[in-house]
């Protein structure tokens, strides 16, 4: 994965995280995408609408960038699907 220098994240906004409110998980390119999935379950102190905003810009972002979502929403993410 790409790494972000501290000057890098800082200057992001936070739109261009999966969790803009607590920066979490950056959105820069495929990479990222792909890790902020992996990540996603392990972001604690966050509400379910919050989650639901974060994987909209993850799905958002998984479309610039090309990436396969094998998942639809969020709450399929380390789970069976059925």
């Amino acid at each position: 994965m790409a790494k972000l220098n501290e000057k890098e994240r800082d200057g992001l906004t936070g739109a261009q995280f999966a969790f803009e409110k607590q920066r979490k998980e950056p959105l820069e390119n495929a990479s990222h995408v792909r890790n902020a999935v992996a990540r996603f379950n392990q972001v604690e102190g966050v509400t379910d609408a919050e989650r639901d905003a974060a994987w909209k810009r993850i799905q958002a972002a998984a479309k610039k960038f090309n990436v396969d979502l094998h998942e639809t929403g969020w709450r399929e993410i380390g789970g069976k699907k059925s």
